[in-house]
């Protein structure tokens, strides 16, 4: 099969599906019209990280019958058109969920610590020690996961760690989490209400975009802490920074953004990004040595798996 991957990429997982017999291209640089144009070269399956897949470039696909999306959310690719042209469209759920819980906790002890505020002010030279000294500390505070998937669970268990009080609200109930965590369900409005810490590990739908906006702001604590490692869509960033701003939430914590850079960008305009209460990473949840081995071990799982079959494992748009 010949296979174009148009993004970064781990070596194992090229070397990986060499050796199961693909025809391997790999140019992290195309996108737009030229990724349009590469698709026109008899290529079978494609691999892509943060790179658009519009429907513009599938009508010029005639071989494309796989995608796979390296990673878990696949709101770049055009799941839809995909189908229509009887493209299967895949991803690699839970491959990286170790690594963006290991982040939302780093983004939760930051902020509660201002690790960054602290850092920045020793670099310049400034000892402020009466400053910093100000903080809520996790232990008996309650964290409030939005989304109970894989994610959350292991953000859950390591809060466990912590001695935080520990409930969630999702559309399904995962009595097995409530048996070994001690994690409550409830309703998704008296979590706001009353949890220290709120962490989203929602999919974007049209019912998760902006989700978090003016009204939801309101009912959370004046103290609470946003975390929003899932996606950026979800958190409606001008309304976000008017509850900072006004003092409605204490701090955020984000990787994702609502208006966030495609991926061949460098300019970031999100307004949450000058908000001196937030602290932001650069969409790096999942990018970890690890995470990144099991996202390519796993794409090789899913070619293979399709060589031999014809069937699509995790796929999205069936």
């Amino acid at each position: 099969m010949k296979v174009l991957v148009a993004d970064k990429f781990e070596a194992e997982g090229i070397a990986g599906l060499k050796q199961i017999g693909c025809q391997v291209t790999q140019d992290v640089d195309l996108s737009g019209d030229s990724l349009r144009d590469a698709l026109n070269n008899g290529i079978e399956v494609l691999v892509v990280r943060s790179t658009q897949v519009t429907a513009d470039m599938l009508a010029n696909a005639p071989s494309l019958k796989l995608i796979i999306r390296a990673g878990s959310g696949y709101n770049t690719i055009d799941i839809a058109a995909a189908r229509a042209k009887n493209i299967d469209v895949a991803n690699c759920p839970g491959m990286n969920a170790t690594a963006v819980a290991e982040l939302a906790m780093g983004l939760m002890l930051a902020i509660d610590r201002r690790i960054v505020d602290n850092a920045n002010d020793l670099r310049k030279g400034v000892w402020n020690k009466k400053e910093y000294s100000k903080a809520l500390g996790l232990k008996g505070r309650t964290l409030g996961v939005v989304g109970l998937g894989k994610i959350g669970y292991l953000i859950a268990q390591r809060a466990k760690a912590f001695e935080m009080k520990l409930v969630y609200s999702d559309v399904i109930r995962n009595e097995n989490a409530e048996a070994v965590l001690g994690i409550a369900k409830v309703e998704f409005e008296a979590l706001l209400k009353t949890a220290d810490f709120v962490t989203l590990h929602v999919p974007l739908t049209d019912d998760t975009r902006h989700l978090f906006n003016d009204q939801k702001f309101a009912m959370m604590k004046p103290t609470a802490v946003l975390i929003n490692c899932s996606r950026g869509e979800v958190v409606d960033s001008d309304a976000l920074v008017r509850a900072l701003d006004s003092g409605k939430l204490r701090g955020a914590g984000l990787d994702v953004y609502d208006k966030e850079p495609g991926a061949s960008d460098t300019a970031f305009g999100d307004p949450a990004g000058k908000c001196m209460k937030v602290y932001g990473t650069h969409h790096i949840g999942a990018s970890t040595d690890q995470a990144q081995l099991a996202v390519a071990e796993e794409v090789v799982n899913i070619v293979e798996h399709f060589q031999k079959t014809g069937d699509t494992l995790h796929c999205v748009n069936a």
